[in-house]
């Protein structure tokens, strides 16, 4: 019989059949809530693209409006195609989703993998940025970088911790601040016919190189991270409100046309101006200072800046340990990131970001320069699998227009998998080589989980009807180590389960058996005592031998007694002989190990 009780389990908000939340985004929270690290990426972006064309010179800079042009290019194009990714999989998920659908199981965890590797690096590349923005306004604070980069990290991920959840509302205004603030800059900057103010400082030394194709696409690569984070979008449309693919889709063109006139008026002010790399001075700092001076507005467009970076590495924190979870739910994770906090927080999946993103921070000491590299690949490699899975989709829906559908994702798959190569190649000694690596790991051990939990479920039983069960005929083993009230206690609850009880004795060295003997002969509890001899100065491997080599065809159980220490430090006091038992004891086959633990008073 089966006594089914109503409850309400965190996990109900999954179910298809779930009503739909009463309120959703709309374009414009869905823009503030998630397009932060778009958003967050002219930050970085266009900085990028400078630091390699000023290998040439003056003349170099002045490709920064044709590279950045080009990239542009390649916005539109993605904007496009994940609008068809919107209308096609409405219920979210994005390249993952598309993928796991039209791709099979293992194309899917390589865009896990690289969802992985975004969401890392975005936390690490938005706090670098935020801090080079801060330290570009107070240069005192430049040589503690990567202190101050450990704080914030620390601080967010302690939040997150906590289960602090900001909605899409608190992002808008930082976002509108930031947005307004680089228009300003732009349209501050077009309309002087000189810079308000110059920085000053020492100029970043490069190789010298003289202008050529390899030369602008490795510009062009350097570039291509400013188009992290247009997929959000796309990855979570069920959190608009209905109808959620029209809200999802304007949101996503609205995202394309900011972040595209954004780029495209930095790159006019930054050849305008004869903008070059300035050590402890970002690009944006540069910009905002020749076009709106060293006063009130400068330091608004900074803090703006430190702000939105910083929440566009928060919004990692709501990403990362999501897809942890759905990846633990298929068997390609350890289950434990699919196991919620009471404040409904994967902890699991929040510290193994914090963790991943303080070593990449202390590796390139904060440099946000030197972590920009790595972050465009996995972007791509993202973006690829989403454009090509789509093109596999289109044929077999057939749905009205599929064929311009599919030729447009068919473009935006060689677009995106050209850059995808040609940012590999020119990244790949600048620290590429090491994302290069990292994929394929990281997909090699998702299988090697999946398979691990495919056996466990096969030992298990799972997805058949079992037979009845039955009652076997149990020994009770109970180790005791002293007469005592404990020995009592476990003695008791022995045979409580069962008639056949043995209480074993592991003889340590420097033990005065004659007087543990006498003690359990004045007592007399009524259960057999067998002395085991010490043959390896533990007490788990007597233990475990005898009861492998006895009680043949029959069930053990092994009552284990252990005092329950106060909180704190005093867990640190017991010798955890109970622990050593555990660990020895579960390997052995149709042997069940009970803990009795007795609290202190």
């Amino acid at each position: 019989m089966t006594d089914l009780l109503p409850q309400t389990s965190p996990g109900s908000r999954g179910r298809a059949d779930a009503s739909p939340p009463r309120h959703g985004l709309t374009v414009s929270t869905g823009l503030a809530g998630l397009s932060l690290d778009a958003m967050a990426s002219v930050s970085y972006g266009p900085e990028a693209i400078v630091l390699v064309l000023a290998a040439a010179g003056t003349a170099g800079l002045g490709f920064t409006l044709p590279v950045t042009a080009a990239i542009v290019v390649l916005l539109a194009v993605l904007i496009a195609s994940y609008r068809q990714v919107i209308a096609a999989f409405p219920d979210g998920g994005g390249a993952y989703a598309v993928a796991k659908e039209r791709l099979g199981h293992r194309t899917s965890l390589v865009a896990a993998a690289s969802l992985i590797v975004d969401y890392v690096l975005n936390v690490a590349v938005s706090i670098a940025a935020g801090v080079a923005a801060l330290t570009s306004a107070f240069p005192g604070l430049l040589p503690y970088t990567v202190w101050i980069c450990l704080a914030i990290l620390v601080g967010v991920t302690a939040l997150n911790l906590y289960g602090i959840r900001e909605s899409a509302r608190a992002f808008m205004a930082p976002t509108v601040v930031f947005v307004l603030g680089i228009c300003a800059v732009i349209i501050g900057g077009l309309l002087r016919s000189e810079p308000a103010s110059v920085s000053t400082g020492a100029a970043v030394v490069t190789d010298a190189h003289t202008i050529g194709i390899l030369l602008l696409l490795k510009a062009f690569s350097s570039g291509c991270a400013a188009l992290t984070g247009v997929e959000a979008i796309a990855n979570a449309v069920p959190s608009f409100a209905q109808p959620r693919v029209r809200r999802a889709q304007r949101a996503e063109v609205a995202l394309g046309v900011l972040l595209g006139v954004m780029l495209l008026g930095l790159a006019t002010l930054i050849e305008k101006f004869e903008i070059h790399p300035i050590a402890g001075t970002t690009v944006l700092s540069q910009l905002t200072e020749a076009a709106l001076g060293h006063g009130i507005g400068y330091y608004i467009v900074q803090f703006a800046t430190v702000i939105l970076l910083a929440l566009a590495a928060n919004t990692s924190y709501g990403g990362l340990p999501t897809l942890t979870k759905i990846l633990a739910d298929d068997n390609c994770l350890p289950h434990r990131f699919a196991v919620s906090s009471p404040r409904q927080v994967y902890r699991f999946g929040v510290l193994a970001l914090g963790i991943s993103a303080a070593v990449l921070l202390i590796a390139s000491e904060g440099n946000m320069n030197a972590l920009v590299p790595l972050f465009a690949i996995g972007v791509f490699v993202g973006f690829t699998i989403a454009q090509v899975g789509m093109v596999r989709h289109w044929p077999a829906t057939r749905r009205p227009g599929w064929r311009w559908r599919l030729a447009l994702n068919g473009f935006g798959a060689l677009l995106t998998f050209v850059a995808a190569v040609v940012t590999t190649a020119m990244k790949f000694t600048e620290g590429a080589w090491l994302i290069v690596l990292v994929l394929p790991l990281l997909v090699v051990g998702m299988e090697r989980i999946r398979k691990t939990y495919s056996r466990i479920d096969g030992c298990r039983g799972a997805g058949c009807l079992p037979a009845s069960p039955r009652a076997t005929e149990t020994a009770i083993v109970v180790p005791v180590s002293e007469v005592s009230e404990l020995s009592r206690e476990a003695l008791s609850a022995a045979m409580s389960l069962g008639s056949d009880v043995i209480a074993v004795h592991v003889c340590l060295p420097e033990e005065n058996m004659r007087v543990f003997t006498k003690e359990w002969e004045a007592w007399h509890p009524g259960v057999r005592l067998i002395m085991l001899e010490d043959g390896d100065a533990t007490v788990g491997g007597p233990v475990a031998r005898y009861v492998r080599d006895n009680f043949p065809g029959r069930r053990k159980v092994v009552v284990v007694a252990e005092v329950e220490p106060p909180a704190g430090w005093n867990h640190v006091l017991p010798s955890h002989r109970s622990d050593e038992l555990e660990r020895v004891l579960r390997k052995l086959p149709d042997t069940v190990v009970c803990h009795l633990r007795v609290q202190t008073a």
